[in-house]
């Protein structure tokens, strides 16, 4: 079960539970699931019940105890447990979940993450001409089409993003370092912080200082080990557990951190997410390589360890899509 899969389940017993009468409350557009914090219960953690407790004149303990009994047993969840002040924590059943997650990534492509939860929203930018209002609107749009939202065309009156213009000595910056590199300069830093353009040429340097050419060679090491892997006569397939904890919880959380950066138009959401799944696919591609070494013959580990990559690097694809940034093959 997906983050994605256990919200729309959470929601599923929000509206059972004013279907039947047993909770007097308008149904959420959506509800939110997060990782558990260090030292809490559980796999995820939710807090509607708190945000549904004014609106049903019901104490949040006693909401999350309806929705608890409707969610637990569903598939996927292998407990629900009411702590705190009223927060239900997801336990999911035995199953291995990262076979689950590479599954649901196999599934979507690079589209991984798109989902319907603005799909009842419509919103139409106010036209732009400065160089990174430009860019961070264009990238808030394809943010918000990813996640069901209607854009319509720009017109005079419609939303204006606040975001910091690129001081005019930089209005070079697309001439001098490229598409790519100039626009993950301008998204990199949130919209309304100063985009770090002074000293961007690091941007087009081939090394870990660069945080792009980092999450662009992630990807493209990606491809390699795919390519590697035919020429020893292998391929991926997810068999058995493979240890990845902190990689398989960025890219579960991947759908999240879309959804949100729509919300909030906050491109930078994105890109941050992008360097953290890269560096944990460095993490985990050095502890345990996908392909066998030295007289290591194929093995399910391999095919395992070879499908969690081929997944990373289908998440670095799509996310560098959004933000309007190639994924290339070869570095």
């Amino acid at each position: 079960m997906t983050p994605a899969d256990l919200s729309r389940t959470v929601l599923h017993a929000v509206r059972r539970a004013v279907d039947e009468d047993a909770l007097r409350a308008p149904v959420p557009a959506r509800v939110r699931v997060e990782r558990t914090r260090p030292g809490g219960r559980g796999d995820y953690a939710c807090a509607v019940a708190l945000q549904l407790a004014r609106p049903a004149a019901l104490p949040a303990r006693e909401v999350a105890e309806i929705l608890r009994a409707r969610v637990q047993g569903a598939p996927g969840i292998g407990g629900v447990e009411v702590t705190g002040p009223g927060f239900l924590n997801f336990t999911l059943d035995g199953d291995d979940g990262l076979a689950v997650l590479v599954g649901a990534i196999e599934a979507s492509g690079t589209e991984y993450g798109h989902g319907d939860d603005l799909v009842d929203t419509t919103v139409s930018f106010a036209p732009v001409d400065e160089p990174r209002a430009r860019v961070v609107t264009e990238t808030v749009e394809r943010l918000l089409r990813s996640q069901g939202a209607e854009v319509r065309e720009r017109m005079a009156g419609g939303e204006a993003l606040h975001v910091v213009a690129v001081p005019a000595s930089d209005r070079d910056l697309f001439a001098r370092l490229g598409s790519d590199a100039a626009r993950w300069a301008l998204l990199r830093a949130a919209p309304h912080d100063r985009p770090r353009c002074t000293g961007s040429d690091e941007l087009l340097v081939q090394g870990e200082s660069n945080p792009l050419f980092r999450v662009r060679y992630a990807h493209a090491r990606t491809r390699a080990l795919s390519w590697n892997a035919e020429q020893l006569g292998f391929r991926s397939a997810y068999e058995e557990s493979v240890d990845a904890p902190v990689l398989g919880a960025l890219l579960a959380d991947h759908p999240g951190v879309l959804a949100a950066a729509a919300r909030h138009r906050e491109p930078d959401r994105v890109a941050r997410q992008l360097e953290a799944i890269a560096q944990a696919f460095f993490d985990f591609h050095d502890g345990a390589s996908p392909l066998p070494v030295g007289d290591e013959k194929p093995s399910a580990a391999h095919r395992s360890r070879l499908a969690l990559a081929e997944a990373a690097g289908t998440v670095l694809a799509g996310g560098l899509s959004l933000l309007g940034i190639s994924a290339p093959e070869v570095l």
